[in-house]
């Protein structure tokens, strides 16, 4: 969030609606939080707090992306692809041996055959496969629903596409939606329905009966619901439901998801969608003018992975609840009031046991106190909502066991320094 002449992306009085004069890449950044009233340009959370971790030395549990490599099978096959020649654009569509493993992916795992020919697309990242169909389906006049918090890049797209961005609240301690709220924040102008599950940054994992009343509300506006799962194989002691396999969804469901995340191969960005083949050729059309096509090499390496065995699958999701539970340690030594997520690789905590009512100054401090570093959760929210979450911190833990044992150390210290 900006401001002029301070750190903007932390300013959380920033309005959320453009005027019609606004640019695109001024809606663009209105969205993510990054354009004060008066017109300054911030840059985004994550970087100020990664600079502060650089500079006092910290151990950086704010930004999320795991500080080791996935499995060696699958770099061993992207070396071999490389090698072999696989170094010229793929099929805009993604190469079929992919477009075939996530079809058996889905089906291994949930149940769901989409067409690999015609009902999956290969793209960059999650982040592509975002964009590309808020802007195939969306313009001024059109409301995008998501829940708050909400990963930043989802108010980006949806300004930079010229949509209403509407929100529907996550509330403590489980970070569900009140259903009879959401109701109420649909409406014959709701366009999208954009859902993050398992969710980044609360690691709710949404149940039935939420999902359920999802696809109630989406058939009844005739919405389309666009599903970003990349975290549902990282979910502890409960399953990763896709909406798409509720009655009623599959039709008007666009299921994205990635390699980042599941396999630690954050910077390959490869990602995919699927669903029904009148969807997924709209959003196509769109994706071929971004970027047409992603990463020839990985895409191979990637088909590999999806056909691991199941328990490297239960492993990575056993191994990531251990670490969740290190830090989490840690953190209730802190003297924070901890909420234990049920997926992701994000834990919140909520500051006020400390009596710190405001994160965001305290995510500047803490680097300096105590030698870890973190991210304010109301930055992911319109203002309302970042009243709301005002106390609350999100820490990552997609990072070595050695180093979250030290930032837990480092963090039980915290009482005593404040």
């Amino acid at each position: 969030m900006a401001s002029a002449g301070s750190s903007p992306s932390l300013d959380t009085s920033i309005g959320t609606t453009p005027g019609t004069n606004t640019a695109p890449w001024q809606r663009a950044a209105i969205g993510a939080n990054l354009l004060s009233p008066d017109g300054g340009l911030g840059v985004t959370i994550f970087e100020e707090m990664t600079t502060l971790a650089l500079s006092t030395g910290a151990i950086n549990l704010g930004q999320g992306f795991p500080d080791e490599d996935g499995p060696d099978e699958i770099k061993a096959a992207a070396q071999t692809a490389i090698a072999s020649g696989a170094n010229q654009y793929a099929p805009g569509k993604g190469l079929p041996v992919l477009r075939e493993a996530i079809t058996a992916h889905q089906q291994r795992f949930y149940g769901l055959a989409p067409d690999p020919d015609t009902e999956v697309l290969v793209t960059t990242g999650a982040t592509e496969a975002i964009a590309a169909t808020l802007l195939a389906f969306t313009q001024p006049g059109d409301e995008v629903l998501t829940f708050e918090p909400f990963y930043d890049s989802y108010g980006a797209i949806i300004g930079m596409a010229g949509a209403t961005h509407v929100t529907a609240p996550l509330l403590a301690p489980d970070f569900l939606p009140d259903l009879s709220a959401l109701e109420d924040v649909f409406s014959h102008r709701t366009r999208i329905v954009l859902l993050n599950n398992p969710h980044n940054p609360t690691g709710a994992v949404f149940p039935h009966h939420v999902l359920a009343k999802i696809v109630e509300l989406a058939a009844r506006y005739d919405a389309i619901i666009v599903s970003d799962e990349v975290y549902e194989h990282l979910t502890f002691g409960v399953d990763h439901i896709p909406i798409a396999s509720l009655p009623g969804a599959a039709d008007r469901s666009i299921t994205i998801s990635s390699a980042g995340k599941t396999f630690s191969f954050t910077g390959w960005k490869i990602g995919w969608l699927s669903g029904p083949e009148h969807l997924v050729s709209a959003v196509r059309t769109v994706k071929q003018f971004l970027t047409y096509s992603s990463g020839t090499p990985f895409q191979g390496a990637i088909a590999v992975g999806l056909g691991l065995p199941d328990d490297f699958f239960t492993g990575i999701a056993s191994t990531l609840q251990h670490k969740r539970d290190i830090l989490a340690e840690g953190l209730r030594a802190a003297g924070f009031g901890v909420y234990v997520p049920s997926g992701t690789y994000f834990i919140n905590v909520d500051t006020a046991p400390l009596g710190i009512r405001d994160s965001v100054d305290l995510a500047r401090r803490l680097p300096g106190l105590v030698g870890v570093a973190a991210i304010p959760v109301p930055v992911f929210c319109h203002p309302q909502g970042a009243e709301r979450t005002r106390s609350l911190l999100r820490f990552a833990f997609c990072k070595k066991t050695s180093v979250l044992e030290e930032a837990a150390e480092r963090l039980a210290s915290l009482k005593g320094r404040l």
